[in-house]
Formats: structure tokens, sequence, C-alpha cells
């Protein structure tokens, strides 16, 4: 059982303190039935809930897979900048999140959920989930960069990294084309590792973060609802 204020709180209809004065104007119909009192008990499962002449569904928890595009920000909300809530254009739930951060200049994979448990437990760095990036990058790699990256980098202000995995695509003396695997999130973390090689990376998206893959018929700012099969495979993890 729920009260009926946070019910419509929880899908966006509105504070607390404006359900209640909707309720005592009457624009709130329970079963059919007008009801004056926003604290009032419901069954998310049964009871029907209508306000404003609009039938409310329940939805407990949202789940879905964002390609970000550059110039978003990875926040729930911002005066001066669009956020990567603000592209989810068919949320029901006002507490949605990104599940992590990607830089306002990085593309890709962005998970956006109110699953808090989640969202833990494919951030904390004991539960080793891959994160994959697809980079271009400016200079020369070093011949021993992989080698670097698997035994652990250390960064240029001394932070110690977890063991990183480096797959060449295309290099040149001026450039390269990489896929970089990292088990954890640091600030600004694949950007500064290669700083840490004498290089700059010019362009990053993210592909995948452990099972959740970004699909590529979605475009930059597209994006779509998590499968069954995907949600169980993340709380799986």
């Amino acid at each position: 059982m729920i009260r009926l204020d946070k019910y419509l709180a929880d899908m966006s209809q509105g504070t607390r303190s404006q359900i209640k004065e909707a309720a005592r104007k009457g624009r709130i119909l329970v079963n059919g039935q007008v009801e004056k009192k926003s604290d009032r008990k419901i069954d998310p499962d049964s009871d029907q809930v209508v306000f404003d002449g609009q039938l409310i569904g329940f939805v407990e928890m949202e789940y879905y897979l964002l390609n970000k595009p550059q110039g978003v920000i990875s926040a729930t909300e911002d005066r001066r900048q669009t956020t990567v809530l603000d592209l989810i254009e068919d949320r029901q739930r006002k507490d949605l999140f990104p599940v992590g951060r990607l830089d306002i200049d990085t593309e890709g994979l962005l998970l956006i959920t109110n699953d808090g448990g989640l969202a833990h437990r494919l951030l904390s760095p004991k539960k080793h989930v891959d994160k994959v990036y697809y980079a271009r990058i400016e200079g020369k790699l070093p011949i021993d960069c992989g080698k670097r990256f698997e035994e652990g980098l250390t960064l240029e202000d001394g932070t110690d990294l977890k063991p990183a995995r480096l797959e060449i695509i295309r290099e040149s003396s001026e450039d390269a084309e990489i896929r970089l695997t990292i088990r954890e999130g640091k600030f600004h973390q694949v950007k500064r590792m290669f700083e840490a090689v004498g290089c700059q990376v010019v362009y990053l998206k993210r592909l995948s973060m452990g099972p959740l893959t970004l699909d590529d018929s979605l475009k930059p700012g597209e994006y779509r609802t998590l499968t069954q099969e995907e949600i169980i495979q993340l709380k799986e993890r």
C-alpha cells in the first residue's frame, strides 16, 4: 500500500502540497470516486487513479538506455544546460538519475534509472564491472602503453589505477584509434590515462557497461527502454 500523494508525486504529477490542494478541489478520482484525502492508502496494483481526467498508472522502476550526445551533462537538473534526463521524454517517474557520469564532450552508453540498488552494484569497484570505450587519440602511443595499462597505470597526480585492457584499432605516428576496457570510473579517467602516456583524447564514446551494449541503431540523443532480459542480466552482476 502507498499514500495517494506519494503515488502521484512519484509519477511526476506535482509536489505533495500541490496534490493535497488538487484533492481538496476534487480533481482526483480513486476507483471512479472523488477522493479528497491525499494521505489515503491505495494499492498500486489494483486501485485506479485519475488525476485531472487522466488515468495515472504506477511504475515502480524504470530503465532507459541512452546514447548520450556531446553538449549534454550527466545530471538530474540544471538551470543553464541540457541534462540527460531532459532527453528522456517518455519518463514517468520523477526520481530517475544517470548511473555514473560521462563528461559533457563524451558520447555513448548511459543507463538512466531509479533503481538505486542496481546503480550501487554497477558502480562498486568491488564488482569489477567492465566499461568499454572507443577513443580517437592525438599523439604517438608509447610502445609499452598496453603493458603499462595492464599493470595498472599511475596518473600524473599519483593516483593508482586498476589494470585496464588496451586494444589498438588503428595507429600512426600522429594519432590512433583505440578500444579501452576499464573497471573503475575515476574523474576524467580515460583522458587522464592517455595524458599520462603523452597523448590526448580528442573523441570519446562509451560502448558498453557490463552486459549492456550500446545499440548501433540509437543516434546520439536517442534512447530506448531496457528489455526484461537486459534488466535480469544487470541484476545478476
